[in-house]
């Protein structure tokens, strides 16, 4: 257990200077270094005479003077709000818009060239790094005290900025390096590959920084380029790779992309998006011995509540993976529509209380108070999940409320199409979406697929491969839930976390 993250890091650069914290393409960076840096640019935020407690926006990609800034950031009392440089300019001004930062730590190319708050670029950072100084510990977050803010997608309105605390990262650091699920190595070499504006980040930083392990971070340049990307990960010594179930799918894309090639990789880490059975099955096969953890949890409530290894019974059963048993210090309630907290065995919203809930969303009361509330005297947060809870506190998910339609006098959830879809064994992956009419109803359901390798050419139309898997699946899948087209394709659209862009595809059905 830590009782502190900037403190746990000097400790480490103390007891182990020269261990390499952050390796970016064979660039090694130090513990020693790392704190050095980070002194420094403390310092000098410091001489700033900035607003107390006021957020700093560090604006990059993956670079080791990202982590630099977060670390100098948190050590001068400040919040950080990391932004990814390839988000589009809407979303940097409507963050910039929302979160009134006191400065912006620059790493990568600004796009803005006017800002009503000062900015200081990778050169100036690099600058003020070189100078070597004893930065005493006096003012850092601490407690309740908001450690970073995580802005959420907005593909429907303003991005919300989440607000965690040092308490809140602790708790879910310390669940992720006790727990018996994770079971995270000591000195764990962890691959770096989810922007840091996306929280399934923490799930690699926190744990690598807490147990004094090794970034080694992909550029968003490189995971674009699938040749260069797996020719750069079969040269690493990674040992725990966290990432979207969707992000591996496209890895085993790679049949290179197994334990021979990668014979020290023993644990996966998901979060972000649902496991799904096929995916899990096919990663046993590639990765026999590894530890394949399924976890759960929004941005809201500091990464993951819930987590669980997938064992091969599991895999066996053939049936939807569970999302885990929740974390002992999250308490977590199956709730109906009126607010009522429901038996074991009955779905309903997915309630998470608990010293890992947010304190609300950056200056925005009337979201923070729509999603926000107290039940039995601990912090609550409403997940929008669908879930169902058995009697011995495994949790299921059910799905996004959001995502749930009405077709034909029936309830369908999207998900549950698309994991029935998945069933088929011609196909690799796939998702449901709706299009509406013009009275906003349901007109038809619309199945986007991802074929096996092959299958394509064991047919002579796509009308007859459309057949071939309406009949397999029609044993499995009720026929109100069968798509009324299938729209075959290469890949699916994923957004820039990783997930399966399926409110991207949603708009897309229903742009005419």
């Amino acid at each position: 257990m830590i009782q502190d993250m900037i403190s746990q890091l000097n400790y480490w650069a103390e007891v182990q200077g020269d261990y390499p914290v952050y390796d970016i393409l064979g660039e090694k960076h130090s513990y020693k270094k790392l704190k050095e840096d980070s002194d420094a640019l403390a310092a000098y935020i410091d001489s700033l005479n900035l607003l107390e407690h006021s957020p700093i926006m560090v604006f990059g990609g993956h670079e080791y003077e990202m982590l630099v800034c977060f670390v100098a950031a948190t050590k001068s009392g400040h919040a950080y709000i990391p932004v990814d440089q390839h988000s589009a300019l809407e979303r940097i001004e409507a963050i910039l818009e929302i979160a009134k930062p006191s400065i912006v730590l620059s790493v990568g190319d600004f796009p803005l060239a006017e800002l009503s708050v000062p900015l200081i670029n990778l050169n100036k950072i690099n600058e003020i790094c070189t100078e070597k100084l004893d930065y005493k510990l006096s003012h850092s977050v601490k407690g309740n005290e908001t450690y970073y803010i995580i802005f959420t997608s907005g593909t429907t309105g303003a991005p919300k900025g989440v607000q965690i605390s040092h308490n809140n990262l602790l708790s879910f650091t310390n669940w992720m390096i006790t727990s018996e699920d994770f079971k995270v190595p000591e000195r764990p070499q962890m691959l770096a590959q989810p922007p840091y504006s996306f929280d399934l980040s923490v799930m690699y930083w926190a744990p690598t920084l807490a147990k004094g392990g090794t970034l080694f971070a992909l550029p968003k340049t490189l995971v674009t380029d699938f040749k260069r990307l797996f020719s750069t990960i079969y040269e690493l010594p990674i040992g725990v790779w966290t990432s979207t179930p969707s992000f591996v799918d496209m890895a085993m894309a790679s049949h290179d992309f197994n334990a021979e090639t990668l014979p020290d990789l023993s644990h996966f880490y998901f979060c972000g998006e649902e496991l799904t059975l096929k995916t899990a099955q096919k990663l046993r096969q590639r990765f026999p011995k590894a530890r394949i953890i399924n976890s759960y949890g929004p941005t809201e409530a500091t990464v993951a509540f819930s987590a669980l290894t997938i064992t091969n019974d599991l895999l066996e059963l053939g049936e939807r993976l569970p999302i885990g048993y929740v974390k002992s210090d999250s308490p977590t309630f199956i709730i109906d529509d009126e607010g009522k907290v429901l038996p074991a065995g009955e779905q309903g919203e997915i309630v998470v209380t608990g010293p890992a809930i947010s304190k609300g969303y950056l200056n925005n009361p009337e979201k923070t108070a729509e999603a926000f509330f107290e039940l039995n005297g601990q912090p609550a947060y409403h997940t929008g999940d669908l879930g169902i809870m058995t009697q011995d506190g495994l949790l299921y998910y059910g799905g996004r409320l959001d995502f749930q339609i009405k077709f034909n006098g029936y309830r369908i959830e999207l998900e549950d199409v698309a994991q029935n879809l998945n069933k088929s064994q011609l196909i690799e992956t796939a998702v449901a979406v709706p299009r509406y009419n013009k009275e906003h109803k349901v007109q038809n359901l619309i199945a986007y697929v991802v074929l096996k390798a092959g299958i394509a050419q064991q047919f002579d139309r796509e009308l007859t491969i459309t057949k071939t898997i309406r009949d397999e699946l029609k044993e499995v899948m009720m026929d109100y839930m069968m798509p009324t087209k299938f729209i075959y394709c290469d890949n699916l659209p994923l957004t820039p976390n990783g997930k399966v862009d399926l409110k991207g595809l949603i708009i897309e059905v229903n742009k005419a």
